[in-house]
């Protein structure tokens, strides 16, 4: 079976109810976007993510009522290194959006999504513990499944495979 090439051009993706909805809200937010195996992923600027959740949660046209997974891939030693994915579903219409926000290596921050949908709060953690990225405005941002007293980030591609000496 011949896979179709995955679609990148906004304009052709701008007829989406996710897509058309940020772009109505603020066409700069929207960084890009690919379809790619009946998936679509929508590359949000890293300062309004959650503003993007927001408006995705409650629009009637496209109602992403439920935060799946929030997670995070390290691309080392590209730049930008990290992007923080969240996984969106939405219940009434059995449709899903990956969101992606980008971030540098240096010092990785982005603003927290607990206010939207509290269950991101383990989440966060999990992302924070294992990759150092941090969640501003996130009430509790502590490790979860390493030792406080731990070094590193066990899942960035720079972490020593035996660990720190």
């Amino acid at each position: 079976m011949a896979l179709n090439p995955a679609i990148t051009d906004l304009e052709a993706l701008k007829g989406h109810p996710a897509v058309a909805r940020l772009l109505s809200w603020s066409a700069a937010a929207v960084e890009g976007v690919k379809y790619d195996r009946d998936e679509l992923t929508i590359y949000v600027e890293r300062n309004s993510i959650r503003e993007v959740c927001v408006l995705l949660r409650d629009d009637s046209a496209c109602p992403f009522n439920y935060l799946s997974d929030v997670t995070c891939v390290d691309w080392h030693p590209s730049q930008p290194r990290f992007e923080v994915v969240y996984q969106l579903l939405s219940i009434s219409k059995k449709e899903r959006v990956r969101l992606k926000v980008r971030l540098d290596g240096d010092a990785p921050a982005v603003e927290s999504v607990t206010s939207v949908w509290p269950g991101a709060n383990y989440f966060e953690r999990e992302v924070f513990d294992l990759f150092g990225i941090r969640f501003n405005g996130h009430p509790y941002l502590r490790r979860i499944q390493m030792p406080e007293d731990w070094e590193g980030h066990p899942l960035r591609k720079d972490y020593p495979v035996e660990g720190y000496r």
